[in-house]
């Protein structure tokens, strides 16, 4: 399997050297060459499989000869062995035909586990391989952080620096990425939002001399094995409704574009998926694209669900790319346009075929509370304000399909949200009561690249190799 930049400019990669480089060297996303297929007798078989051997299977395709095939058996079975749940990835119904995909029995309470417990052995064994050093550089808006410090956490080949938006995460949240105490982990809070964050990271990855000095290397959903190991869930949930003998529909709530650019790679891969329907707080430049074309950022705002705190969604440009003929070129175009401008149009031809697949909508603060207090008044479960949008949303673009929605988070990583509207905050897991009795320890950095750039090639183990 080989791997092409959205932007057209990158060399081919293979599986290995995309998953050590995350951004192209053009700043553009990898993608599959091809994207490889799955028949309906392969897919019907996941059914009552256990979530490891499915995941196997699934991302086998995309890494091809760079992995034996027992290896990555392996790296699955114990990646999935840590989640608090049987199924990894359980459906609960909460009405006629509508069900919840609960994402957040892993580590750290949130569905980014899904896909980093795996990236990390994934990239040790690449390291290991080459006698390599990697420095890992990633932004969160609240569980990316969290999820990947604690995956590669203690490992020796790997520094891992998390720039999260001071302020503007969840005390939980912040708390997974500032209580642990391994000398490769580093978080840093930097003075502005997450879209700083995110545009931080992506100038110091096509900052070629410094990518290369430190060996840079992403776990962001830019790289495409977080890709990969999302779209697992998407086939076992849909074979648990009956697919591929039903189409299924799924809700997603997203502000990075990564959860459902994996449903779209499933449905390439041959999985029967009906409408994937993206779901967006305040912060909707995705809802505000595929209803007019007009892909335009606005002042970000801060909300109850600061993981969709969110104006520019790295992962569109995958769809952009798919969507327009594989149009490198035109991808260029249209992101030097958003640098340069904070705005690009989409061809007409390009938005017709994103509504083939996806539609969008969008829930204010009022209606995320009002979902809250619906949910727990008609089901007794209590969500996390992000899964409350996707219900929100849910409930608009209902047909006459079985409808998904993921549950991205546990509740209890929101405590002063669900507080100010249930009047109760849920019991915190264990892992929540130990990281409230931990000191913290971060970083405080202005939004200065350059100021960034230097704490990194300061602490990171990657320049002793290298000189």
């Amino acid at each position: 399997m080989h791997y092409v930049s959205t932007r057209g400019r990158a060399p081919e990669l293979t599986f290995n050297e995309v998953l050590l480089t995350g951004l192209a060297r053009d700043g553009g996303l990898y993608v599959p060459k091809t994207w490889p297929q799955l028949d309906a007798t392969t897919i019907a078989s996941f059914a009552g499989q256990p979530y490891h051997q499915v995941a196997s299977q699934v991302m086998a395709p995309f890494i091809g000869d760079a992995l034996p095939r027992e290896a990555l058996d392996e790296i699955a079975r114990d990646a999935y062995a840590r989640f608090t749940h049987p199924a990894v990835a359980p459906l609960v119904q909460v009405a006629a035909d509508h069900w919840m995909l609960e994402l957040f029995h892993g580590p750290t309470l949130a569905f980014k586990d899904v896909a980093m417990q795996v990236l990390a052995p994934l990239m040790d064994r690449a390291l290991q391989a080459r006698n390599a050093r990697a420095t890992i550089v990633g932004a969160t808006s609240g569980d990316t952080g969290g999820a990947a410090i604690e995956a590669f956490r203690g490992r020796d080949a790997i520094d891992i620096f998390i720039l999260f938006p001071e302020g503007r995460v969840s005390d939980v949240q912040r708390r997974q990425m500032t209580t642990l105490a391994d000398a490769n982990v580093h978080a840093i809070a930097l003075q502005g939002t997450f879209d700083d964050c995110q545009a931080c990271v992506k100038a110091l990855f096509n900052d070629l001399a410094f990518r290369d000095r430190v060996g840079l290397a992403g776990v962001n959903s830019i790289n495409w094995a977080r890709i990969m190991a999302q779209v697992v869930y998407y086939f076992t949930a849909a074979t648990a409704l009956g697919a591929p003998a039903r189409t299924i529909d799924v809700t997603v709530p997203t502000g990075n574009f990564g959860d459902i650019f994996a449903a779209y790679v499933a449905k390439r891969m041959g999985l029967p998926l009906g409408r994937l329907v993206v779901a967006t707080n305040v912060n909707d430049i995705l809802v505000r694209a595929l209803a007019h074309g007009r892909y335009e950022t606005a002042d970000v705002q801060a909300t109850t669900s600061p993981s969709m705190d969110i104006q520019v969604s790295s992962n569109f440009e995958r769809l952009m790319f798919e969507t327009g003929a594989r149009d490198g070129e035109g991808v260029a175009r249209a992101m030097d346009a958003l640098k340069q401008s904070g705005a690009f149009m989409l061809d007409d031809a390009m938005v017709r075929a994103m509504r083939e697949d996806f539609t969008a909508g969008r829930a204010d603060e009022a209606e995320t509370a009002a979902m809250i207090q619906r949910m727990h008044e008609e089901t007794g479960h209590v969500v996390d304000p992000h899964t409350a949008i996707g219900l929100h949303v849910a409930q608009a673009h209902r047909s006459a399909n079985p409808m998904v929605t993921l549950a991205t988070a546990h509740a209890a990583k929101f405590p002063a949200a669900i507080e100010a509207t249930l009047g109760f905050a849920p019991p915190p897991p264990p892992q929540v009561v130990a990281q409230a009795q931990r000191p913290e320890r971060a970083q405080v950095l202005a939004n200065d690249v350059t100021r960034v750039a230097a704490f990194i090639e300061e602490h990171t183990r990657a320049c002793e190799v290298s000189a």
